[in-house]
């Protein structure tokens, strides 16, 4: 199942600015399903001014709930929240499962997947700093532990159909198997888009051992897996001495710096959050473009797009071969206003394109298909007569007998004002001023003629 975009009947309010100060303020959330479990959560966005409890932007942004890694806190991800927080992004750290003595990863994943849906709560709480700018699009995150927790916590919020959730990006994941869970088990169950960054000089959680079997588990229509050449594992975040000094004793080789690991971390990550929670399909090209071409990853992907669609035609009628959610047809690349059904009856010669879109990810485009009277028969041409034109208070369709004939007036819309048959004249009385297109069908040979007709006032 593809979990994308949703381009009908929702629609999302994403601020045009690309760069914003950065607000910040500390809750403590309250599970009532685990017994009022208090959630210690961080949270930083986008803000008029910098600083704490400060006015959120105008606008409703999307949200990023991210876990910290083992033995860290979120403090050590200063980097990303700096780097995606100013682009328009919520981001959301839950403080618990801190302790080197007793973490519990289902608790934490547990967490993430409460603040998922809490973060819509808060914003519509008209006392907090979030309040009228929540969007409703939501990636999970997470380093190490906390990436591991992702997908523990995804895997139940795609198995009970939650429509917030819209991608899963892991740093370096850890397959957490204690407590009885296992993140490369749950990932399995999670459908929506997923991205995860490894370091190919990762010692700490082995990329064969916990980043691939998560990737290779994934059941998303469309997953990427990128390893950066020469990256550690703690290169995700800042300095920090927990990480710092277990991978001193596990990674070797590592030949890049933190800078360069985060510079080619965010080349992706801003692209993958552009197109999945702000419906960016520009950056979806980018991003396939980047990761074809960049020569500090390796990297795999299974991505299965939308189809494209292709246009028949019968009679005038131009079907979508494709079936979706809207339609948008467009005339020598401009856009019919109206014309959003599967069908659409040309009303002049030129080049028609269906725009298809789909409940999850980018619209497709057919092939442009050619209307061209330039070989409809002289004789069609010569036994109609359409008088008076321009028209007052009504017009009169003459065709010769003998001449097996549909006879069609369309307004510009494609819609279909009157529609005869065999008829030698037909008489069409007090039309609104405007501009209208017949069109006469020789039912022999199924070609046709389009003739303009104009209305003027009396």
């Amino acid at each position: 199942m593809k979990s994308f975009l949703i381009f009908v009947v929702i629609l999302f309010s994403f601020p045009a600015l690309s760069q914003y100060q950065i607000g910040h303020f500390n809750v403590t959330f309250q599970d009532p399903d685990r017994g009022n479990r208090n959630i210690e959560t961080e949270i930083y966005y986008p803000s008029v001014s910098t600083g704490n409890n400060t006015p959120i932007s105008s606008g409703q942004f999307p949200v990023i709930v991210f876990g910290h890694g083992f033995v860290m806190a979120w403090d050590a991800y200063e980097n990303i929240w700096e780097e995606i927080v100013s682009k328009g992004y919520i981001m959301v750290f839950p403080r618990t499962e801190g302790s080197i003595f007793s973490t519990d990863h289902q608790q934490f994943g547990w967490d993430l997947q409460f603040l998922v849906t809490k973060l819509q709560n808060e914003g519509n709480n008209s006392s907090s700093p979030l309040f009228n700018g929540v969007g409703n699009n939501t990636a999970l995150m997470g380093h190490s532990m906390g990436g591991g927790a992702s997908f523990l916590a995804a895997d139940s919020l795609c198995e009970n159909g939650n429509g917030q959730l819209k991608t899963i990006i892991g740093l370096a994941p850890a397959e957490s198997n204690s407590n009885g869970v296992s993140s490369i088990n749950s990932a399995s169950n999670v459908s929506v888009p997923a991205l995860i960054f490894s370091g190919s000089q990762d010692g700490v959680t082995p990329p064969i051992d916990h980043h691939l079997p998560i990737y290779n588990s994934l059941s998303s229509d469309c997953k990427a897996f990128i390893s950066i050449i020469g990256g550690g594992h703690c290169y995700f975040a800042n300095s920090n001495f927990n990480c710092d000094f277990g991978e001193s004793t596990s990674s070797t080789g590592i030949s890049i710096t933190r800078a360069e690991q985060h510079d080619v971390t965010f080349d992706f990550l801003n692209l993958w959050l552009d197109y999945t929670l702000k419906n960016g399909c520009a950056d979806f090209n980018a991003f396939q473009d980047s990761l074809a071409n960049s020569n500090r990853i390796t990297k795999e992907q299974t991505c299965i797009q939308n189809p494209i669609p292709s246009i028949t035609e019968n009679g005038g009628v131009l079907t979508s071969s494709i079936s979706g959610v809207s339609y948008q047809w467009y005339l020598d690349n401009n856009p019919i206003n109206g014309a959003n059904s599967i069908e659409f009856t040309s009303i002049t010669d030129g080049n028609y394109t269906v725009e298809v879109s789909f409940l999850e990810g980018c619209p497709t485009t057919s092939s442009p298909f050619n209307i061209a009277t330039n070989n409809i028969l002289d004789s069609i041409k010569q036994k109609m007569n359409v008088y008076p034109n321009p028209a007052r208070a009504f017009i009169n369709i003459e065709v010769s007998e003998g001449l097996k004939y549909e006879a069609t007036l369309y307004n510009l819309q494609g819609r279909i004002l009157a529609r005869k048959t065999n008829e030698s004249i037909m008489q069409i009385h007090f039309l609104p001023q405007g501009t209208y297109l017949l069109e006469i069908k020789d039912l022999n040979s199924n070609q046709r003629i389009h003739k303009k007709i104009v209305k003027e006032n009396k």
